[in-house]
């Protein structure tokens, strides 16, 4: 790889895939306030793919506004049900009330990944994956999330899919990447087309 890499993220999980595809990107978090940029889709009629797509980039953007020539990936994840946009639960109790309203029925993922030089973005993509949960009671809940912990508060529907999260569902339909946040195979590809990745 002849330029560096930089991810726009703090997620360990993201940083995960990318280590165990061979990619070596730097984490430099960006430190934008995701709900400020949200705040004005709100009322635009943006559906859940574009707020990914638009937080994606706005993450990429401003990280590689800082880091000249560097390709800056940056990666969004939006959770909707019913029509209703859903962010990472504050507290447990939070938690819970998001547990109870994904219970028995099917939510997406929609999964923005964005490539960023010089403060501009060069590449955008969405995928979409959809996670129907079994009906859960409310001691089940308690139970999942004891056993969880708090590390449930960094993902917007409170469970890992490569975690204890996986005993919540019933059905996944999309590739496990979208379900993490990071859809690598599309990703991969561009890296390829960017001279970025040799193989």
């Amino acid at each position: 790889m002849g330029e560096a890499l930089v991810l726009a993220s703090g997620s360990r999980h993201r940083q995960a895939l990318l280590r165990q595809a061979g990619i070596a990107a730097e984490a430099d978090p960006s430190n934008l306030d995701e709900r400020l940029v949200e705040a004005p889709l709100g009322g635009s009629g943006a559906t859940p793919d574009e707020v990914a797509l638009v937080l994606a980039e706005a993450k990429a953007t401003d990280v590689s506004a800082r880091r000249p020539g560097a390709l800056v990936i940056g990666a969004d994840q939006v959770l909707s049900v019913g029509g209703t946009v859903l962010h990472k639960p504050a507290d447990m109790e939070a938690a819970r009330r998001t547990l109870l309203a994904l219970s028995g029925r099917t939510h997406h993922l929609d999964s923005a990944v964005v490539l960023a030089r010089d403060g501009e973005a060069v590449w955008r993509h969405v995928s979409r994956a959809s996670i129907t949960f079994r009906s859960l009671t409310p001691p089940e809940i308690g139970r999942y999330l004891a056993a969880a912990g708090e590390g449930v508060l960094t993902s917007v529907g409170a469970y890992q899919v490569e975690g204890l999260g996986l005993r919540l569902m019933e059905r996944i339909e999309g590739d496990l990447f979208t379900v993490i946040g990071l859809p690598m195979l599309p990703l991969l590809a561009e890296l390829r087309a960017q001279g970025a990745l040799d193989a």
